[in-house]
């Protein structure tokens, strides 16, 4: 089962304790692209062996030859359907509703990261059993987002998810 991990800040301690195959997602929220901070966590990820994938910028993953990109919900342009990928390089994307779910299939991406599969405090969620049966697609891996935790881990099991993405399950210590 895959695991991604969404990070916004490097902190090479805390990413050295993780499991090596949590797949690391860099997205910094405050659209202060700091470059200097994604070539120290690429250069880390390389010497660590571990996956990096960086978000809504294709172009930039590829420069720094990292495993592949992840296209937010909310990004919805098809412009990097005329990029050359290399061989390794996976897109991945997340979807919150049937229409996001189909545009991410016209911007080519291999899996997709359905969100919320679980309640969370302040947000209604899709539930496990309804994302299986709407997203059920050979063609892609579906991956569970929001309200993972180490008691509902084995539910995505038992549905076939093929992973789960996060943020809080990693901070403490990873499964």
């Amino acid at each position: 089962m895959k695991k991604y991990y969404f990070i916004d800040d490097f902190n090479p301690i805390h990413l050295k304790d993780l499991d090596k195959n949590i797949i690391l997602i860099w997205r910094d929220k405050s659209k202060n692209d700091n470059l200097n901070k994604i070539y120290k966590l690429a250069d880390f990820c390389r010497k660590n062996s571990r996956k990096l994938f960086l978000a809504n910028d294709i172009k930039l993953a590829l420069k720094l030859g990292l495993n592949g990109a992840y296209i937010s919900a909310y990004n919805k342009q098809f412009r990097f359907n005329c990029y050359r990928l290399k061989t390794n390089f996976i897109l991945i994307g997340a979807a919150h509703n049937i229409n996001e779910f189909n545009i991410k299939k016209k911007q080519n991406v291999k899996e997709i990261l359905i969100s919320p599969i679980f309640k969370q405090k302040d947000r209604s969620s899709l539930g496990i059993h309804k994302c299986k049966f709407f997203f059920q697609n050979k063609k892609f891996k579906i991956i569970a987002l929001g309200g993972v935790n180490e008691k509902n881990i084995n539910l995505l099991k038992l549905a076939k998810f093929d992973g789960f993405a996060g943020i809080n399950i990693f901070k403490k210590k990873g499964p």
